[in-house]
């Protein structure tokens, strides 16, 4: 056989192989030290692009699942507050049946009729004044989905744009803009008698300039335009809806459509909003009594049972977001995750082979010594 020194190709050899079993030792020891069978995009470039979805949706979910928790919970004080309605009406119920019978006193019917407008107040600050997380609840306005302005009033007489923010909701205010003798006014009303005007000088403003006539009595701001105040119209009215009762959504899915997302409403648990606003002070007016806390209570009965369907919603909707998430982290470790009983049997074959390797380099370096035997 030929004897070489200058390159040593079995050492060569062999520490080719050991670079090699150095390298599946080291990425043994990763993937048993990290749990991960993909640590980089370079040792699955496609499974970590599967992998990376799956985490997406499996962390879209989770939040989702936490959604409908929320949701849950804020339909249980939902229920509370129309709990506490319900046993008011039953109150209210038994003090009308007792002023509509003729053995009652007119001074008894009085003081009924004095209990029953308290509690009717009370309908009011407890509709009002539940909430969650500051948000009313049964008042009317959750849900309430924007402003409906009077439309063609607004382009007709240069008005740029109206603010109801501030406005009570769910609430329709008369709007009449008429112009007399040196002034163009705006008169706002609401239903509830409630009137203010505010009038702008003829030719005050300058073009290209805008003027917020504020209606701080009644929660709404106006922009007028420069032509505002030279508008030819003698007079125009018409209806400015401050909001429209909607349902809220929630998001229980991870996708951007209706399927992954539940609606629902609350009903107006108000006295308007149940009208159940009676006079008990007279026999006749009792009697009628009877009838309206009857059909209050009817429509309490079926705005309660429209929480209840939704939170029964919210609970399969939970499980299954469970499900999913259970489902969809299986798969995602299949991808991703370390077996570690077979990474055990690779570390350990590497291991081996790279001991194996260092032994024998170092017997292939002193092959080439024995040349020097040749030369003694």
């Amino acid at each position: 056989m030929g004897l070489r020194i200058q390159n040593n190709i079995a050492a060569l050899n062999t520490h080719r192989q050991l670079v090699i079993s150095d390298a599946s030792l080291s990425r043994s020891l990763e993937r048993l030290s990290s749990g991960f069978r993909i640590n980089r995009a370079a040792d699955d470039a496609a499974g970590l692009s599967v992998s990376m979805k799956f985490r997406a949706q499996i962390r879209s979910l989770q939040q989702g699942f936490r959604n409908a928790g929320q949701a849950t919970s804020l339909l249980q004080v939902a229920e509370g507050g129309a709990d506490q309605i319900s046993n008011i009406l039953s109150r209210m119920k038994e003090l009308a049946t007792q002023a509509a019978s003729s053995n009652t006193t007119a001074s008894d019917r009085t003081n009924i009729a004095t209990e029953v407008d308290t509690l009717e107040s009370e309908i009011d600050r407890i509709a009002r004044s539940t909430k969650f997380g500051g948000t009313k609840l049964i008042d009317g306005t959750f849900g309430s989905t924007g402003v409906s302005a009077f439309g063609a009033l607004i382009v007709a007489n240069n008005v740029n744009s109206v603010d109801v923010s501030n406005a009570s909701a769910l609430t329709t205010f008369n709007v009449a803009i008429t112009t007399s003798t040196g002034f163009t006014t705006v008169t706002i009303n609401d239903q509830s008698g409630t009137t203010q005007a505010i009038s702008v000088t003829i030719n005050t403003i300058d073009e290209g300039s805008t003027q917020t006539l504020n209606f701080s009595n009644l929660g709404i701001s106006v922009v007028v335009n420069a032509d505002f105040d030279e508008t030819t119209t003698n007079s125009a009215s018409g209806d400015l809806v401050t909001g429209a009762l909607g349902a809220s959504k929630f998001q229980v899915g991870n996708e951007n459509n209706a399927d992954n997302q539940i609606s629902f409403s609350l009903g107006d648990l108000t006295v308007a909003g149940l009208s159940v606003n009676v006079d008990v002070g007279n026999l006749s007016g009792a009697q009628t009594a009877l009838t309206t806390i009857d059909s209050a209570i009817t429509t309490l009965a079926n705005k309660r049972s429209e929480i209840g369907v939704a939170q029964n919603r919210f609970g399969f909707a939970s499980a299954n977001l469970a499900t999913s998430i259970e489902n969809i982290t299986a798969a995602e470790s299949v991808i991703r995750d370390a077996d570690l009983a077979f990474e055990t049997i690779n570390f350990t074959k590497s291991q081996i082979l790279t001991q194996a390797g260092i032994s024998i380099l170092a017997q292939a370096n002193l092959a080439p010594r024995s040349v020097l035997s040749l030369l003694g």
